[in-house]
């Protein structure tokens, strides 16, 4: 039931993530997987699958691998995006002069915090527009708050919350949005539940879920393929 699929690749210091997540990356590096061993991964998908594949990491890896080498590895493969958190839009233009030239689309990313740069991320936007829908880090939540109030209490901590609310003003970060662009909007950080799914379905595109795919991958491990067929299955029904 997934539209895209995003893949992590492992990095030692996944400062947008929480808990969940970087347990992930600390099994896969102990684990000794490389960048490369993620390539060689997405190349035996596309054997199978044309679904949409998006890279999700950190600039330094990018870097460290090399600008062009990196991007026509994607394209060589068939990656067909990259999302960058640590990536301002400010000095973004740097990594978008060259995944252009390998077909590679670099999705923006717009925060809570954004505020007066909402429109300017979102005219230059390609493929999605990821929307962070709260303040902190990636991790499982049951309540969505982009509010001053879950600023104070939510900064870098992930975990459960007591209710299943939706602060008003993503709806009007959607809107402003949508004012200037005709780009798909998928809302992302803490999503795990149906009723979450449906709620957002009201004014996004999409939704974004990782936290709560990555425990089941570390709960089920090669036996996580129902598991997961089920979930995902759950939340698109």
């Amino acid at each position: 039931g997934a539209s895209l699929i995003e893949i992590g690749i492992p990095f030692s210091d996944p400062i947008a993530e929480g808990p969940t997540i970087q347990e992930a990356n600390v099994r896969a590096l102990k684990n000794k997987v490389t960048t490369d061993d993620v390539f060689e991964m997405v190349k035996k998908v596309r054997e199978k699958s044309d679904i949409p594949l998006c890279f999700m990491t950190y600039l330094n890896v990018v870097f460290h691998y090399g600008y062009d080498e990196f991007f026509k590895k994607c394209q060589d493969v068939g990656i067909d995006g990259i999302i960058l958190p640590d990536l301002p839009y400010e000095e973004s233009q740097e990594v978008k002069d060259v995944c252009y030239n390998y077909d590679v689309t670099l999705i923006s990313m717009i925060a809570p915090t954004s505020k007066d740069r909402v429109e300017m991320i979102a005219k230059e936007a390609k493929g999605f527009i990821y929307v962070v829908s709260s303040i902190g880090v990636t991790g499982v939540r049951s309540e969505i708050k982009t509010d001053i109030e879950s600023i104070v209490k939510s900064i870098g901590v992930t975990g459960t919350r007591d209710n299943t609310s939706f602060a008003n003003n993503l709806e009007e970060i959607i809107e402003h949005i949508r004012q200037v662009t005709n780009t798909p909007v998928a809302i992302g950080f803490g999503i795990n539940k149906p009723e979450q799914v449906k709620e957002f379905k009201q004014y996004a595109d999409g939704v974004i879920v990782g936290s709560a795919i990555v425990n089941i991958i570390k709960e089920h491990g090669s036996q996580a393929d129902e598991p997961l067929k089920e979930y995902i299955q759950s939340l698109t029904n």
